[in-house]
């Protein structure tokens, strides 16, 4: 697994990606801080992360459309299913490549936090709980792109299935408003995970969400092996 996470990780910064990714979340995370922050003479990054979320639905899958898609097209797929590293290894070292790029781009935009520190006195603990929040639903969203990637050949056809995917996972919250059925609310509501990213966003630090996004994560992973499995077997 370590192997192929460095691969993975090291392929990202051999290629364009890597960097395209880093530069345009870093170019619209700067905008969305200027406005929501510096020109509102604010703290509180709510606003903040509430619109960089959005480049979440975009950019995730330009992350990891090539993930396992270009495994499959150069046919160096068969060559990983005879590889010494189980399936569940070579799934979660490229799934923890993609996770450490987000990371590394959360990171830098640490610096945000620092400048509000020079100038006042931001509210740390809602701050660092939106950042949890905030890294959580991008490690959900990468292990939907990495599914999506494991059942074509077509980066772009992966890229652009895992922002449909994205966008619908995302906009359950506005259909709750016109639903009118009790049970169908609440099933939307748990399903939701805008209004599961909003309560972290509050500077609210809950176990019960934090439970759904991980097991949102493992499952996607799990679908992800399954895939592969069949596809090594076939």
């Amino acid at each position: 697994m370590i192997a192929i996470f460095r691969r993975e990780l090291k392929a990202y910064f051999f290629s364009p990606l890597g960097y395209v990714f880093i530069g345009f979340f870093l170019l619209l995370s700067g905008y969305f801080f200027s406005v929501s922050n510096i020109l509102r003479a604010t703290v509180n990054m709510a606003v903040f992360f509430s619109n960089l979320s959005l480049v979440f639905l975009f950019l995730i899958p330009i992350l990891t459309m090539r993930l396992i898609s270009e495994e499959i097209k150069n046919r160096t797929d068969q060559l990983l299913f005879t590889s010494p590293v189980s399936l569940t290894g070579i799934v979660l070292g490229k799934y923890l490549a993609a996770l450490s790029m987000l990371l590394i781009t959360l990171v830098i935009t640490g610096i945000y936090t620092i400048f509000l520190n020079i100038f006042s006195d931001p509210p740390m603990g809602e701050i660092i709980t939106g950042y949890i929040g905030f890294f959580l639903l991008g490690a959900s969203f990468i292990s939907v792109g990495i599914f999506i990637s494991s059942l074509t050949e077509n980066q772009i056809i992966a890229a652009v299935a895992s922002f449909s995917v994205l966008i619908i996972l995302w906009f359950i919250n506005w259909i709750i408003p016109y639903a009118s059925n009790p049970m169908f609310v609440k099933v939307l509501e748990w399903f939701s995970m805008l209004k599961r990213f909003e309560v972290f966003n509050m500077g609210i630090l809950s176990l019960n969400n934090i439970v759904y996004f991980v097991s949102f994560i493992i499952t996607f992973v799990f679908l992800t092996i399954r895939v592969l499995e069949k596809r090594r077997w076939s």
